[in-house]
C-alpha cells in the first residue's frame, strides 16, 4: 500500500466536485443527507483521527475544532455537531476544507514514506474504503440537494440509467452453501463469519425491474391498494403521499426524472431506481413474486450482472456467526447499526469502481430511497 494508492482515491473524491459552484457545497436539504463540504472534510478527518493523531507523536492538528465539526457517529472519539446542523456550518469555508484536505494529504505523504506495520496498513485500507463509501454518499446526497432546486441543475453525467442484457430466470438448486467473505483481500467486518446456509430451490431474475414495469404497477393502482404493502409501508405511503419513485415527476406529456445530468425523459427499458424497501416489497407482491434473501442473492450473483443498483433483499441486517466488533472507535463502524435495517446487495452507478464484491452488505432503513436502489425478483 503506497501513497499513490491513497492519492488516487483522494483525487477521485475531488474530481466528483469539479463542476460544482461554491454554493452547491453547503446545502443540506434533509437530516439524512450531508453537504458536499462535510463529506470532503469528514473523509479527511478519518485519516487524521485514526492514523496521524494515533501514530505520530509530534502531529499538529490542522484546526482544534475540526474533530467536533466533522466527526460523524464515533462516540468514543468525542462530541460532534448535530447531524441536522451540518448544513448550517457556513464556516469553516469551502476553501478552508480544501486546505484541510491538502494538509492531510501532505501529512499522509510523509507518514507513508516510512515503513508501516500491519495494523497501520489495515487502518489505511479501511480509510480508503471509507472514503469510497463517502464518494457514493457525496453523489447521492448532492443529487437530493440539487433536486430541490427548481433549475434542476446538471453537474455530472454518471450514466444513471444503463441498459440490461439478462434474459429470463435463473434456477438455483436446493443445497447447503457458504455465505460470507472467504478471507481473501479486504472486506468490512460485517462480511466476516463465513458460514454454511441451507437454501431451498428458487429462481431469481437475471434482470432488474425496469422503469416501464414499475410504471405498470403505478398505473394499476399499486400505491392505492393496501393489500400489497406491509403495515408500516402503507402508513408511510399514506402519511407522505407517495405516488411513485423518488425524482419522478409527472406532467401532461408523461413522466420525467431528475438526474445529476439534469431533467430527463424516463427510459422505460432501464432499471428503476430510488425505491424504498416498502416499495420494492409491494411491487414484488403485486408481481406475484418476492424479494430474494441476501443469502439467495449472494449464491446466485455469479450468474447475473449486478452493480448498477443497490438491490433490496428481504433480509434484516444482523450479525453473521462469530461476528466481533473491533476494539475502540473503529468498532462503531458497522456493528451498532445491526437493528431495524434491511440488507442491500450489489453496488450502484455512484459506487467507486472495484469497491464492492458479492459479499458486500449495505444496509438502510426501510423508508430510505435517496440511494440508487432497485428491485430483483425471486420466485418459490
Amino acid at each position: 500500500m503506497t501513497f499513490e494508492n491513497y492519492k488516487l482515491v483522494r483525487e477521485r473524491t475531488e474530481h466528483l466536485c469539479v463542476n460544482l459552484e461554491t454554493e452547491d457545497f453547503v446545502v443540506q436539504a434533509e437530516e439524512f443527507v450531508s453537504p458536499t463540504k462535510w463529506h470532503l472534510a469528514h473523509s479527511s478527518w478519518f485519516f487524521e483521527t485514526f492514523l496521524l493523531k494515533k501514530y505520530l507523536s509530534d502531529y499538529r492538528e490542522f484546526h482544534p475544532d475540526f474533530s467536533f465539526f466533522f466527526n460523524s457517529y464515533y462516540n468514543a472519539v468525542g462530541e460532534r455537531t448535530a447531524r441536522n446542523h451540518r448544513g448550517l456550518m457556513t464556516r469553516p469555508t469551502v476553501e478552508e476544507v480544501f486546505d484541510y484536505r491538502a494538509y492531510i494529504d501532505d501529512q499522509m505523504h510523509g507518514f507513508l514514506a516510512k515503513p508501516i506495520n500491519d495494523e497501520i496498513r489495515d487502518t489505511l485500507i479501511l480509510g480508503l474504503n471509507h472514503e469510497q463509501q463517502h464518494q457514493e454518499l457525496l453523489l447521492t446526497d448532492l443529487k437530493f440537494n440539487l433536486w430541490l432546486n427548481p433549475l434542476f441543475p446538471a453537474v455530472l453525467n454518471i450514466k444513471e440509467y444503463p441498459k440490461q442484457n439478462g434474459k429470463g430466470w435463473i434456477n438455483i438448486k436446493e443445497g447447503i452453501y457458504f455465505i460470507g467473505h472467504n478471507g481473501g483481500g479486504f472486506c468490512f467486518d460485517n462480511e466476516l463469519g463465513r458460514h454454511q446456509y441451507f437454501l431451498e430451490g428458487y429462481s431469481i431474475s437475471s434482470n432488474l425491474v425496469t422503469n416501464g414495469e414499475y410504471l405498470e404497477f403505478i398505473k394499476e393502482g399499486g400505491y392505492s391498494k393496501p393489500e400489497y404493502w406491509h403495515s408500516d409501508g402503507w402508513a408511510w405511503v399514506s402519511e407522505n403521499n407517495i405516488t411513485g419513485p423518488l425524482y419522478w415527476m409527472e406532467n401532461k406529456n408523461g413522466y420525467q426524472y431528475y438526474t445529476l445530468d439534469g431533467l430527463k425523459e424516463i427510459d422505460m427499458d432501464a432499471p428503476v431506481s430510488h425505491l424504498s424497501y416498502y416499495e420494492a416489497s409491494a411491487f414484488a407482491e403485486w408481481a406475484g413474486c418476492r424479494l430474494p434473501t441476501e443469502q439467495e442473492w449472494e449464491v446466485a450473483s455469479g450468474k447475473f450482472d449486478w452493480g448498477t443498483r443497490w438491490e433490496w433483499t428481504n433480509s434484516a441486517y444482523l450479525p453473521y456467526p462469530r461476528f466481533q466488533k473491533a476494539p475502540g472507535a473503529i468498532g462503531e463502524y458497522n456493528g451498532k447499526f445491526m437493528v431495524n435495517q434491511m440488507v442491500l446487495r450489489g453496488g450502484s452507478v455512484a459506487t467507486a469502481p472495484g469497491h464492492t464484491r458479492i459479499t458486500y452488505r449495505n444496509f438502510f432503513h426501510p423508508p430510505f430511497r435517496w440511494q440508487f436502489t432497485g428491485i430483483r425478483l425471486c420466485q418459490k
